[in-house]
């Protein structure tokens, strides 16, 4: 695939940015000289304020630090203690809160390189097991989880490297999708969920329509040669249509998602468009489902967090929440400021009501937006 051209990633939706609005801003963990805040990931709790968030030291290293925030994120704890051995394990630790067929509510955090380990909370996040190999093998980077079949089992996609060992620099990067029907404590039916010929589809982020018949995964494409991808499914996972390009208003990495209150999707990622004034920052995407699935732009990006020093596309692996009053808290790992310090964890709070005030005001400055 040597000499295959490059995907030009134009979009001509506007764009906010809030980056400097340091208000809106909370530091979870400080990156310093010395000490690099990683990949991380969060969980919201049913009480809509009781918040998760777990990461890796340095950048896709070991796992371990977690801190819990009680009122939506304004303020958070210390380091929460958590079993020795999750310092064992590498690679981007990511935390959901599952629910069984029978009503029981667990915690479950999933991290590992090599094989996909997991860690297992039955009280509310206060206690955990040590994180062990549940038999899927794991590349790195995410794991998506989404409920299927009315709740009774979970659908899992993460990634996988399906290069030969006998031609290392081969690109192969697939996704694969197992199943769960006990709430994520065992995982059934492993198999490929993603191929495609001269691309690397990576790190799938799940979501479900607003009607829930049907299933949308966003994919990062590694090779550059195409945008980002996407994929659906009609039937819970068991049969996905053919890898299609996103938007190119989505053209980015480690997509997630979480609907706002008024029914719209805000999905944020590192964004990766060429040209993009934005491009290597933390951002997140404005539209809705519908968007997505034809083909359309969107309303609109608002960049949260610039990416500061040498590795200026350092970011953008995160959680995103919608609390109950309509707030989004969008968390990454990210150099938030010029200096000699390291990447820290660092949230953004915003609504959407105050994005769609700020798009306004732009259009007035701008009427060709």
């Amino acid at each position: 695939m040597v000499g295959f051209p490059f995907v030009r990633q134009d979009f001509a939706i506007p764009i906010l940015d809030i980056s400097e609005e340091t208000h809106r801003q909370v530091v979870v963990a400080h990156g310093t000289e010395n000490v690099y805040q990683g990949q991380v990931n969060t969980v919201l709790m049913d009480d809509g304020k009781t918040l998760y968030a777990v990461w890796s030291i340095p950048h896709g290293g070991w796992c371990g630090p977690m801190k819990k925030s009680v009122d939506g994120g304004m303020t958070w704890s210390g380091l929460l203690p958590t079993p020795e051995d999750w310092r064992k394990v590498r690679s981007c630790p990511c935390i959901f809160r599952l629910t069984d067929g029978d009503g029981v509510e667990r915690l479950l955090v999933f991290a590992g390189k090599g094989e996909l380990c997991q860690s297992v909370s039955e009280d509310g996040g206060l206690s955990w097991t040590g994180l062990r190999p549940n038999g899927l093998p794991r590349h790195g980077a995410n794991v998506t989880i989404l409920p299927i079949e009315n709740g009774s089992r979970h659908l899992l996609l993460t990634q996988r490297d399906s290069r030969p060992v006998s031609a290392p620099n081969e690109m192969g990067l697939t996704v694969w999708q197992a199943i769960s029907a006990d709430g994520g404590l065992s995982w059934e039916d492993y198999r490929v969920a993603c191929e495609m010929p001269g691309a690397d589809p990576c790190e799938p982020e799940l979501l479900r329509s607003p009607d829930g018949a049907q299933i949308l995964c966003l994919m990062r494409e590694e090779t550059r040669r195409y945008r980002s991808l996407m994929m659906t499914s009609e039937d819970d996972g068991r049969n996905w249509s053919a890898a299609s390009e996103l938007p190119a208003a989505l053209a980015g990495d480690r997509h997630m998602s979480c609907y706002a209150q008024d029914g719209r999707l805000v999905v944020a990622f590192r964004d990766k468009a060429d040209p993009s004034p934005t491009r290597g920052s933390y951002v997140v995407w404005v539209g809705t489902y519908e968007d997505i699935v034809n083909g359309r732009e969107g309303q609109y990006r608002v960049k949260l967090l610039h990416q500061y020093g040498e590795a200026w596309d350092d970011c953008g692996y995160s959680g995103i929440e919608c609390l109950p009053d309509g707030t989004i808290v969008a968390t990454t790992y990210v150099k938030y400021r010029p200096g000699p310090e390291l990447n820290s964890i660092v949230s953004v709070r915003f609504t959407l009501e105050e994005t769609d005030e700020g798009i306004e005001a732009r259009k007035e400055l701008d009427p060709f937006l």
